[in-house]
């Protein structure tokens, strides 16, 4: 099995799963933007070929890479792992006669109206939406569909560039700001009221062989707005009680209807008084680290698990579900640069055996804004047993541990 992994170097966690897949046995080559003296020694001496592009969102440059590297070894898949590499490596993949994720599907976890076309034909519930072209669309679907909504980019990720409109005035805004009528698509949904959290997959031949269930507190959007808020993204490790079989059995049928084969998946979804409602998917794993609060949470290499699922189309390992895991994020008090942090030192005392790591950027690093996401500035990341004990720590961490900036 000759596997080649698109950007081993970029970002920084990018590595394990290059590590992962070199712990299958499989031959691993490597495509990336970055010199291979990117990568710490006792990766890069493993890797079976290096070829080096100007962009590996560049399609024909990435053919023409995985061409040379197929001259020692035929490539039998071809993998990326970032939102931003997986439509032009599933064009490689058909290009040169790869197997692995379709162009279709990646489409349809990309773009969003056609995303949730597909799943609403599948008879799931979502959001109502559509593909808004110019500020009369975007009026329109008000009219038939009422405040608030939801204006956001078709291939964003997240909430990145997504705004919140409650009335014409919000909603001409957005449209200027997000440039619809200047040529730019952009996918317009109700706004959906309830809790929200995120389902994650490795799936092999269609079927869900990994799943695990997170839970935002509060809902991405408002976290993303508000810098007095210390948001949370906690693990479950309940996931086997009923109450999430709803959920799961939701996500399998999710990833049939888009045609997910064998994949990382991370499905956002909603849950409130319509019930349970899906958001969005992407077909590859989430970010802000995830994957590692489900290594510690479960006890097992995710990485390595994913990386059997490519080489072998099974995984031998499973998740202990022994602990709940979570990260909050600690949000300087202003802009400007962090000068010190108060409550840490006491924190760290009193519960540091259930914390995992943390990011305490140095006095005088210059702070990121509140929109800049769950790792911008300060986090900490932490485990128990309990589920609940989880939450009362982290609140504790938030109420506590204050970061302040000059």
């Amino acid at each position: 099995m000759h596997v080649v992994l698109i950007e081993p170097c970029f970002p920084k966690n990018q590595r394990e799963f290059l590590r992962g897949l070199l712990s299958t046995g499989a031959r691993v080559s490597a495509i990336s933007e970055r010199p291979p003296e990117a990568l710490p020694p006792e990766l890069r001496d493993d890797v079976f070929q290096y070829e080096r592009v100007r962009s590996v969102v560049d399609e024909h440059a990435l053919a023409e890479a995985c061409k040379r590297l197929a001259q020692r070894a035929r490539i039998d898949r071809l993998e990326a792992t970032v939102e931003a590499h997986v439509m032009a490596a599933a064009h490689v993949r058909e290009k040169l006669g790869i197997h692995g994720t379709t162009s279709q599907t990646a489409w349809l976890c990309r773009d969003k109206p056609a995303m949730k076309d597909a799943v609403r034909a599948a008879g799931l519930g979502c959001a109502a939406s559509a593909r808004v072209r110019s500020v009369a669309d975007a009026e329109a679907f008000a009219k038939a569909n009422g405040y608030p909504l939801i204006l956001k980019p078709i291939d964003g990720a997240g909430a990145s560039g997504a705004t919140r409109c409650a009335d014409d005035a919000a909603l001409r805004a957005a449209c200027e700001t997000l440039r619809v009528g200047s040529g730019r698509e952009v996918a317009i949904e109700e706004f959906l009221d309830g809790h929200e959290g995120f389902y994650d997959t490795i799936t092999v031949n269609g079927k869900v062989v990994l799943d695990f269930v997170s839970h935002y507190y509060p809902n991405v959007l408002e976290a993303m707005r508000t810098r007095w808020i210390s948001p949370q993204i906690v693990v479950s490790n309940r996931i086997e009680q009923d109450s999430y079989k709803e959920l799961r059995a939701f996500g399998q049928k999710v990833c049939t209807a888009l045609g997910v084969w064998t994949s990382p998946t991370h499905m956002e979804w909603f849950f409130g008084g319509k019930g349970l409602k899906f958001s969005e998917i992407g077909c590859r794993p989430p970010g802000v680290g995830v994957w590692d609060l489900y290594c510690a949470a479960n006890e097992f290499d995710l990485y390595a698990a994913w990386a059997h699922a490519i080489v072998h189309e099974s995984v031998p390992f499973q998740p202990s579900r022994k602990y709940a895991a979570g990260m909050i994020a600690l949000r300087p008090d202003k802009d400007g640069v962090i000068d010190r942090y108060e409550g840490w030192d006491r924190f760290q005392r009193e519960h540091g055996q259930w914390i995992l790591d943390s990011h305490l950027p140095p006095a005088g690093t210059p702070t990121q804004g509140v929109e800049a996401g769950y790792m911008a500035n300060a986090y900490v990341r932490m485990r128990h047993p309990d589920f609940d004990q989880l939450r009362a720590l982290l609140n504790a961490c938030g109420e506590q541990v204050k970061v302040k900036a000059r």
